[in-house]
């Protein structure tokens, strides 16, 4: 049986998507979820995420239900799907009318819909959840599933009732899709998605046809200067990112007046200006955009050549998802950060975001009960509903018998404690004279020898680039220290070796000490 599914698989593959053969990764997360297996798939931007559960889905008695983010990536979804003729596909989302959601029902009853994309908060609505659920679906997709993670660089309240959505809905499979997921992401999306037993699918994290350079700059006039250099938009499509909507602007503005026609994008902007842009973007003019992080996220242009951070992005997750949006042709294509170490500071500021006192959990844990009406909630205690989702996330972690507030303050610490580390993580990328590559495949857990010879350390032959270091335990090693707990060997460089902690986040130690004193040692021993 499982033979003939895949022989299947890649006949739709072939036939439908004009696909020669599957990439890595997809198949065996395909044939887990035909199985019926919960499945997080794990794999980079552009390896073809959507093409799992579009296999998978049409050959499943049921519709699949698919948790999109975003309306314009919805749109896309749905459009595509139509046009590759797999069993027709809808929309549920906040813009349409009353007539146009009508019409949507009648084609899931009426089985015309084997797909339908929604946001997470369409979910929160119990009329929603009962007439899906009466159409019997047979997979429930979360894409962008990272969005879900509290130690994810996307955190997205609204995507932590999809587990109890699923449960309403029949308890299809679940199937979890992202192309960025560090070790504790990975936990946190199954416990939070409420996974049995998943097939965990990680692969092809390497973009090898990206170079990867950093240069390093004094202050701000040396800083653009180096982006002018780069001629972003120059040879081909660019994106740069900065920290702020001030700097998207006067970025943009120094760039045009250089010759380098590009546009501004934020969330300040007018949705349809913000729509103008992309569009335009995407169609070739202007060529570059200077962007905050709201721009990214459901952008698909193959052919964009330079992705440049003008700032440094908050952490390395979030970056390696910002550069793979570069060279997703496969043709050469370069990610480029301009690094000063005070940008650090500046993205902890403008990243961060406000702990809770524990008289606030008090009365949310007071207020809460088991609303699940967050809107409600938020009115009663006079909060912004998304930090009203942020406490209960907080007061849902407490184990079973501990008081839950303690518990919520106790998370809320190492969540802390976890995210200045994760930054700690992104200053060794910047400032390593190892070899780039490396150091950011190992941050997720692949292995990768270098050196790469598409990077600046390995091109330019530094010497810590080409060294290949060796250690006690190898790369993915469970090992034990004696205050920091369980943890990861992630790499080795010179005489330091970098641990990913289940407790104490990633750290970066002398390895003559921590072996010397046996403060490391292998896992049971």
């Amino acid at each position: 049986m499982a033979g003939r599914r895949s022989t299947r698989v890649r006949e739709i593959a072939r036939e439908v998507l004009g696909y020669d053969r599957l990439r890595p990764g997809q198949e065996e997360a395909i044939r887990a979820v035909l199985g019926g297996r919960d499945t997080l798939a794990v794999l980079s931007t552009g390896s073809g995420k959507s093409a799992i559960y579009q296999l998978a889905g049409v050959q499943i008695e049921g519709p699949t239900v698919v948790v999109s983010p975003l309306i314009a990536l919805q749109q896309d979804q749905v459009r595509a799907i139509e046009e590759q003729e797999l069993g027709g596909a809808v929309a549920l989302n906040a813009s349409m009318s009353d007539g146009q959601r009508e019409a949507a029902f009648a084609a899931i009853e009426a089985g015309h819909a084997e797909f339908v994309f929604l946001a997470p908060e369409q979910l929160a609505k119990p009329d929603v959840v009962a007439r899906l659920a009466a159409a019997g679906p047979s997979l429930f997709v979360v894409d962008e599933a990272h969005c879900i993670s509290q130690w994810g660089h996307d955190f997205r309240p609204d995507y932590l009732g999809l587990a109890r959505a699923a449960e309403d809905l029949g308890r299809p499979v679940i199937l979890a899709l992202t192309a960025t997921a560090a070790p504790p992401v990975r936990q946190e999306i199954a416990a939070r998605l409420g996974m049995e037993d998943p097939a965990v699918v990680v692969r092809d994290f390497d973009r090898p046809n990206i170079a990867l350079d950093v240069r390093n700059v004094a202050d701000d006039d040396a800083k653009l200067t180096a982006l002018l250099d780069a001629r972003p938009g120059g040879e081909g499509a660019a994106i740069v990112y900065v920290a702020t909507r001030r700097a998207a602007e006067s970025v943009a503005a120094a760039l045009t007046g250089a010759g380098l026609p590009a546009a501004a994008y934020h969330a300040g902007m007018a949705a349809g200006e913000r729509t103008r842009v992309q569009e335009g973007f995407m169609a070739g003019e202007p060529p570059c955009v200077v962007a905050t992080i709201a721009f990214g996220m459901g952008i698909d242009k193959p052919d964009v050549r330079l992705v440049a951070h003008y700032d440094i992005s908050d952490s390395l997750d979030a970056y390696f998802q910002e550069i793979g949006r570069a060279g997703r042709d496969g043709e050469a294509a370069r990610a480029l950060l301009l690094y000063r170490p005070e940008d650090l500071a500046l993205r902890r500021f403008f990243g961060g975001e406000s702990e809770f006192e524990p008289e606030e959990l008090e009365q949310a844990a007071a207020e809460a009960g088991g609303e699940r009406d967050t809107a409600a909630l938020a009115e009663r205690l006079e909060w912004p509903e998304a930090r009203v989702k942020r406490a209960l996330a907080l007061l849902g972690v407490a184990e079973e018998g501990e008081d839950t507030v303690a518990g919520a303050l106790e998370a809320q610490e190492r969540r802390q404690g976890y995210l200045r580390t994760r930054m700690e993580m992104l200053r060794g990328y910047a400032e390593t004279r190892g070899c780039r590559r490396e150091f950011l495949l190992s941050y997720f857990g692949e292995p990768f020898a270098g050196p790469c010879d598409n990077c600046d350390n390995c091109r330019e032959g530094t010497p810590a680039a080409l060294e290949v270091c060796e250690g006690p335990f190898a790369p993915g090693t469970a090992v034990q220290h004696a205050t920091l707990g369980r943890g990861q060997v992630l790499r080795y460089e010179g005489n330091r070796v970098s641990v990913l902690f289940e407790e104490a986040g990633y750290r970066t130690l002398d390895l003559e000490i921590v072996i010397g004193e046996g403060l490391l040692v292998a896992a049971g021993e």
